[in-house]
């Protein structure tokens, strides 16, 4: 699969109708403009965000590979980017939870979502990374 191609369609597409994207449904997508770790170049990054009690989560399920997704890596270097979300774009500093708050939000998704518990079982031993968006 061509995921750069994937994702270039993706942000069109969630640019043109304002933050939604037809194959995802109803779920909430961000574009992510991150900085590369290594590179230092402004990367687009489109996920499905999860809102829960007013406050954006992002999960990096990778969608159950043993890999981590790049932008995490990303994320840890340079943790404070741009967010879009439908039209509107913020800055915003991610958070990465730890501990007992990332297995608490991880098991919240999994008894909502059973893709999303799929995916944490397919990637383990792997722990899956869990971000809070929070705009500033």
């Amino acid at each position: 699969m061509d995921w750069k191609l994937l994702n270039r369609n993706v942000i069109e597409e969630f640019r043109i109708n304002s933050g939604r994207v037809a194959q995802f449904g109803d779920l909430p997508v961000v574009i992510l403009n991150t900085i590369g770790a290594k590179t230092g170049n402004l990367l687009e990054v489109p996920l499905i965000t999860v809102i829960d009690d007013g406050r954006m989560y992002l999960f990096g399920t990778n969608a159950g590979a043993k890999k981590q997704p790049a932008w995490i890596y990303n994320l840890r270097a340079n943790p404070v980017i741009d967010v879009e979300f439908k039209t509107e774009v913020f800055r915003a500093n991610l958070t990465e939870l730890d501990g007992q708050q990332r297995k608490d939000r991880i098991q919240i998704q999994s008894q909502q979502t059973p893709q999303f518990a799929d995916y944490i079982a397919s990637s383990a031993p792997r722990q899956v990374a869990v971000f809070r968006i929070d705009p500033l």
